[in-house]
Parts: structure tokens; sequence; C-alpha cells
């Protein structure tokens, strides 16, 4: 495990010099030899060194196959073994569940073409103009296929979900309602409990992309009631994978696309095809660690809930500096909500420029060394609801614990240079 905790200070803090000492990618610079300003988390997070440490021990010392009487095999089979209630721990729920995979994106492909075998002609899925599209195309391509139809929940003016349009949505056709946490492109939260009951009323799925939510908020399966979690390690300081949670039940459930030799059990193995990356799931087992170390409690939960308030209160420290230096900045304007208000939102900001391209200005971040994304981030709906070009999209800004206020004061300072150039 990481590194405890620092001691002696607030209990709503977080020992930023110390958590930046743990990231190696702080140590890069600019050719003017200022630090690198990390704002890219959105498509993927920085690494803590022993996430890294993790990946390169197992290879060194313990790379094999699974199911053999030596003691590197045996070693994988416990990584897997702890991997599995790693990830229970990390989503709060049952880790017979956990299934992993290459990524999200492949994974709900694999679990809603199962779900699909069980679907008749007529039967309805709800997704969301919200969601990145790796949680709505997998529903459209599956619904071509099996004759379904797709209902689609649109946004109000500050891009939350129409509440009273999701519930016209339902009814008793409905199998699932596959919806988003934390929007990946402008960082909107849904009201993820109250969603996953109204699926459960009417007797559908709720089926839940936590990408963009897992690093900044606790993610509770339980809390949600959902059926299906979904979400990707290297979007919270782990490597690139994929990781999904299903009910036992309904993973045992399932029809499983698996060779025949395949092992049943645990039941979210069953949607694991092939060898996985175990050298992943040590750097996963990692980054876990990592963020048990920002918390404190008697037990692994106990800490993954008290880092999650401590990243929280943190992000929001810095999204307040942040939307209060933008009023300053013409011409660049918050998509959605346009305040710091943690129940409402991430600090993942979409950002419009009324006097350049975003991918300009994201050009212009570069060269002074601040790393931001431009783009459609594949939540194409999102960008149509705005109006917006889908090439060109949003200029997207990430705030994570890792950041610190004179790496936003920095952002502002280029925004500014941009807009009035």
């Amino acid at each position: 495990m990481g590194q405890p905790y620092a001691d002696g200070i607030d209990a709503d803090e977080i020992d930023i010099a110390h958590v930046r000492s743990q990231f190696p990618a702080f140590e890069r610079r600019t050719p003017n030899g200022e630090p690198v300003v990390y704002f890219d988390g959105p498509g993927g997070t920085q690494v803590p060194r022993s996430v890294i440490e993790a990946m390169s021990g197992y290879l060194a010392a313990r790379n094999a196959n699974t199911d053999g009487a030596f003691p590197s095999s045996a070693e994988t089979d416990d990584l897997i073994a702890t991997a599995r209630q790693a990830a229970g721990a990390f989503v709060n729920g049952d880790p017979s569940g956990v299934a992993f995979g290459h990524n999200m994106t492949t994974l709900n492909f694999s679990l809603s073409r199962a779900l699909g075998r069980t679907l008749r002609p007529g039967d309805e899925i709800v997704t969301t103009r919200l969601d990145h599209d790796a949680n709505i195309s997998p529903w459209l391509l599956l619904a071509a296929d099996r004759d379904l139809i797709v209902r689609e929940v649109g946004l109000t003016d500050e891009l939350e979900l129409d509440e009273r349009q999701l519930r016209e949505s339902l009814s008793d056709r409905t199998r699932v309602v596959a919806f988003t946490l934390a929007s990946n492109a402008v960082g909107t939260l849904t009201q993820a409990a109250q969603i996953a009951l109204a699926a459960h009323e009417v007797g559908a799925l709720a089926w839940v992309d936590a990408v963009a939510y897992s690093a900044h908020r606790r993610t509770d399966v339980a809390a949600i009631g959902c059926d299906v979690l979904l979400c990707s390690p290297y979007k919270f300081f782990g490597p690139h994978h994929g990781l999904a949670w299903l009910n036992p039940g309904l993973a045992a459930s399932l029809p499983a696309d698996r060779v025949r030799p395949a092992a049943q059990l645990p039941v979210g193995h069953r949607f694991e095809t092939g060898t996985l990356s175990h050298e992943a799931l040590a750097g996963f087992v990692a980054a876990v660690e990592y963020i048990e170390s920002l918390g404190r409690g008697p037990d692994r939960r106990g800490r993954l809930d008290d880092a999650f308030r401590r990243i929280s209160v943190r992000e929001g420290l810095l999204a307040e500096r942040f939307v209060a230096g933008l009023k300053d900045v013409p011409g660049v304007r918050i998509a959605g909500i346009d305040d710091a208000d943690g129940q409402r939102r991430v600090g993942v900001f979409g950002l419009i420029t009324d006097h350049q391209t975003p991918s300009s200005v994201a050009a212009a971040l570069a060269s002074a060394g601040v790393y931001a994304w431009s783009g459609n981030f594949y939540a194409r709906e999102v960008i149509s609801h705005l109006g917006l070009d889908q090439d060109e999209g949003l200029l997207r800004i990430g705030l994570y614990h890792y950041n610190t206020e004179d790496e936003i004061d920095r952002c502002l300072a280029v925004l500014k240079d941009s807009s009035t150039t």
C-alpha cells in the first residue's frame, strides 16, 4: 500500500505537497523550465509511482499465466483474487460480480450484447443525451439488430437531465435505463439513486457509466442501487484497463460468450474472455491503495469513504477558484452549470470560446505548458444540444485533487491572453 496519509492536517485537507511528490509526471518541465500543468485528466489521469512500480514489478518477478503448479502462476492467481477484492471495495459491491476487460467501451458492448439475447422485439431501452457514446452506441446497435426501441432523454438549458422527460420515457416495456453518473464533457452530475429507483419501478435495469465520476466521488453501487456499473481505472490514477460490476444474480443469468473450458465462477469472470492484463491488475490494485492512502478509517471501506470526502473538498476549492477567475476572461463561458456547486457537478468544465476555436485555445495552452483537451469527447449529443461543431466542440479543463491553485492561475492567464489577441 502507498505511504500512509500525512498526519497533523485538518480533517478536510489533502497534503498537496505529499500527493504531488508521488507522481513522477509532475517532474516534467516545459522548454523554458516551467512545470507542466495537467488539466487533461478527463481523458486519463496521471499515475503515482506506486502504480508504475506495481506493474513493472509484476512483469519482472511474477509474470505467468494462471492455474499452474509453480510459484509465479500461484502468485498471479492471488493477484487476480486481490484485484477482484479491491474492485469490490472500490465500488462497494460484491466482488464476485466484478469483470475486468480492455476498457469500459469494450466491456459495455460485450455486456449489452449478452443482455440483448434475453430481449424481444419491441422492448425498450432508455438512454440520455448527457452520456459518452460508449453508453449510447451499444444500445443503438443492439436495437437495430434486435428490433428494439431506444428512447432518448434530453437536457435542460443547464445541461442537466430533463427529469420530466425521463419519467415519461419509462413504461412496462422498458428493459434498461442507461445513464451516466457525471458528464465527461461538462461535469454535470445526475440523480443516480432516483433514476435507478425509477428504472426498477417499471422492472428495468439501471445501467451506469461511472467513468467520469469515479476519480471525483465515492463510487457506491449499493447507494445507487444499480444493476451494472462500468468504469475505467486509467481515469482514476491507474493503468489503461476496464472494470465492470454486475449484480451477481444478473451476472449469473446472462448468456456470456465464452470458450467451453472457461470457469463459470466467480460469476463476473464469465465476461472475462482470454487472458487478462495481469500487469494492469497489479497497477489497478496499487491505484486503489493510493486513493485509500488519502483517507483515514478503521477499514478499507472507511478509508475510501474518507479519501473521497477529502478529494471532493479539495476539488471544490479548486473549482471555486477557477469559476471566480473565469469571470475576468472575456469571451470564454462555461457550458451548462456555471458555478462550482459540488452537488450538481464535478470539476470538469466544458468551455465555449467565442473569439477563437477550442482547438486553437488548446494549442495556446499547450504552448504555455498547460495540457487540456478540445473536441467533442465522444459526447456527441451534448455538443449537438449546444449547437456546436462536432469536430471543434468545447475546450475542456479537468480539475483533480493533485492540481494546485497556481496551476489554475496559469491557465486563466493564458485563457485571458488568448481571448484578447
